[in-house]
């Protein structure tokens, strides 16, 4: 899978630049995380190697750079970070206080759980939020993610290409997830995280933080909130949470770019101005504004989690 002429790692034309250049991502991007934490051993792994607590913010902001430089990044743009961050996670020991045992983080079933995670975050949350899919794209999307997963050192043959296979890869995990004080605690990072330097002078705005955190939160399946147990459950909380994805979705929308870039790493802000000349020269034409879908649609795709 790649764009035209090579000149971007996913084609304009594929599922992932619908599913992931939409803006909802930001919060698809918390829930993310938010459902990672219930793998125990994958949650230690964080807590223990990661400067996850010092700087909840920026890490959500690499996993930004991440998904962009996979989504439209270069050929060499996307071999070069996916050596990077093989190098740097096959470093990386943790040890389970349960067992005792020192653990690799890039052990293939933590590197699945975690691409999965993620992915059907991205899905289902844009979706839920007013972004419209053809039929089949959500098999699409899940096809395309697995040279994603192959950039962080799985085997493609492993990971889950399909709906259906997403479905039942989630249901055999179901039974080994729940929510261990270090889940508890990552989640309350994410409902109220650290600004890194560079957004310090956004802390003024700080509380137009928490529907994001929230709405990532709300948009747990059901089982997984129940676990967590973080966040009171209130009646209507189900078409409360997809009111308030469409909203927020609808904001960040209609932000001009030249404000909604400070989101942003600099360095993913200057990818993005590079893939958009080189696929320009191929004679791409892309538009200044996105016009909004409909949200009563979200259901569409069908959701991949359950209850």
């Amino acid at each position: 899978m790649s764009g035209p002429g090579g000149v971007t790692f996913v084609s304009p034309e594929s599922a992932t630049w619908r599913v992931q250049l939409d803006r909802a991502m930001w919060v698809a991007g918390v829930r993310g995380l938010m459902l990672q934490a219930l793998h125990p051993r994958a949650m230690r792994g964080v807590w223990q190697r990661s400067d996850f607590r010092d700087d909840p913010t920026g890490r959500l902001i690499r996993t930004a750079d991440f998904v962009a430089t996979m989504t439209y990044g270069s050929a060499a743009e996307v071999a070069e970070l996916g050596a990077r961050v093989r190098m740097i996670h096959s470093r990386l020991r943790f040890v389970d206080p349960e067992t005792g045992r020192t653990h690799r983080v890039d052990e293939p079933d933590l590197l699945l759980w975690v691409h999965c995670a993620e992915v059907v975050s991205y899905l289902e949350v844009t979706v839920r939020a007013g972004l419209r899919l053809e039929r089949g794209d959500a098999d699409a999307y899940f096809a395309e993610q697995r040279d994603t997963a192959a950039q962080v050192g799985l085997d493609p043959a492993d990971v889950p290409g399909s709906v259906a296979e997403m479905r039942s890869y989630l249901a055999r995990m179901r039974p080994s997830l729940r929510a261990t004080p270090e889940a508890r605690a990552a989640i309350r990072f994410l409902l109220w995280p650290a600004l890194p330097d560079r957004l310090r002078w956004l802390n003024p705005a700080k509380p137009l933080w928490w529907p994001v955190g929230a709405l990532g939160y709300y948009a747990l399946p059901r089982f997984a909130r129940r676990m967590l147990g973080v966040l009171p459950e209130v009646p209507g909380v189900e078409g409360a949470t997809t009111l308030g994805l469409t909203g927020v979705r609808a904001v960040l929308e209609r932000t001009p770019n030249r404000w909604y870039n400070y989101l942003f790493d600099e360095a993913t802000v200057l990818r993005a101005e590079r893939a958009r000349e080189r696929l320009e020269a191929l004679g791409y034409e892309f538009p200044t504004r996105r016009g909004l879908r409909d949200p009563r649609d979200w259901r569409r795709a069908g959701l991949v989690t359950e209850g």
